[in-house]
C-alpha cells in the first residue's frame, strides 16, 4: 500500500510536522501545528489522513492504555514510556527478547503477531516539579505558620471567621448574622467551606467555633 499511496501535499505536510515533533503528538496537537501552515485544513481532514498514512504502514499510531491515539514518525519496532501526570511519551528501546512467551495452550487460539509493552511512570521533569512543591510545602509548614493560608479566603469567609474570632462563646448563624453584614443563608454557605478547611468546628449541633488554623489565617 505504500507504494501505491498517492502523496497529496497534505500529506506531505502531515509527515513533515510529524518528523518534526518529537513528543509523539495526538491528531490535535499535530493539527495545530498544520493548520499555521494551512488554515484551511481541517480536523477531520487530518485525522483522516493519519489513519491512512498508519495503515500504509509510514507512520506508527500508539493506542497508549485507552489514552487519545498518538503518532510516531520513527515505524522501526520499539516500545514506549509514559508520564502519568503530564502524559508526556517518550521512546524506550529493549531486548524483547527476554521477555516470557506465551506456552501451548496459553493463546486461547489466537494466532499472536506481535507485543506490546507499556512502561509508565513520572517524567523527569515531573519528578523535580513535584520536589518543588514538596519542598514549598515544607518550608510553608516549618517557617509562616498558617499565614500563607490568608490567600484561600473570600471576603465573607473572613468576616466570618472574624466574628468567630472575637466571640467567647460558639455561636449560631444568628449570632454571626448580628455583628456581620451577612445573611444567615450566606453565613451557612461560608461555615460549611470554612469546616472542609480545618478553620472551623462545630462543638455542640448547629453552632461553632474558630479552630488555631482558622486563627492562624486571619
Amino acid at each position: 500500500m505504500k507504494d501505491i499511496l498517492r502523496m497529496t501535499h497534505q500529506r506531505e505536510l502531515i509527515l513533515e510536522e510529524l518528523g518534526n515533533c518529537h513528543n509523539h503528538p495526538t491528531a490535535d496537537a499535530l493539527y495545530e501545528r498544520i493548520k499555521k501552515k494551512l488554515p484551511r485544513i481541517s480536523l477531520a481532514t487530518v485525522y483522516r489522513n493519519l489513519e491512512i498514512l498508519s495503515e500504509a504502514g509510514m507512520i506508527r499510531k500508539l493506542e497508549i492504555s485507552g489514552r487519545q491515539k498518538r503518532f510516531d514518525k520513527e515505524i522501526e519496532q520499539h516500545d514506549h514510556v509514559f508520564c502519568v501526570q503530564c502524559r508526556r511519551v517518550d521512546d524506550i528501546r529493549f531486548d524483547q527478547s527476554r521477555l516470557i512467551s506465551l506456552e501451548e495452550g496459553q493463546s486461547q487460539g489466537y494466532k499472536i503477531s506481535g507485543c506490546r509493552v507499556e512502561f509508565f511512570g513520572l517524567c523527569p521533569k515531573c519528578q523535580a516539579r513535584n520536589k518543588k512543591k514538596v519542598a514549598k510545602k515544607d518550608d510553608c509548614d516549618a517557617g509562616c505558620k498558617g499565614a500563607c493560608k490568608k490567600s484561600v479566603l473570600s471576603v465573607r469567609q473572613r468576616e466570618v471567621l472574624k466574628a468567630l474570632a472575637t466571640s467567647d462563646d460558639v455561636c449560631a448563624n444568628k449570632d454571626i448574622a448580628a455583628v456581620t453584614s451577612l445573611e444567615p443563608k450566606q453565613i451557612s454557605c461560608q461555615l460549611t467551606a470554612l469546616k472542609k478547611k480545618g478553620f472551623v468546628t462545630s462543638p455542640v449541633r448547629c453552632k461553632y467555633e474558630i479552630t488555631e488554623a482558622g486563627k492562624a489565617a486571619l
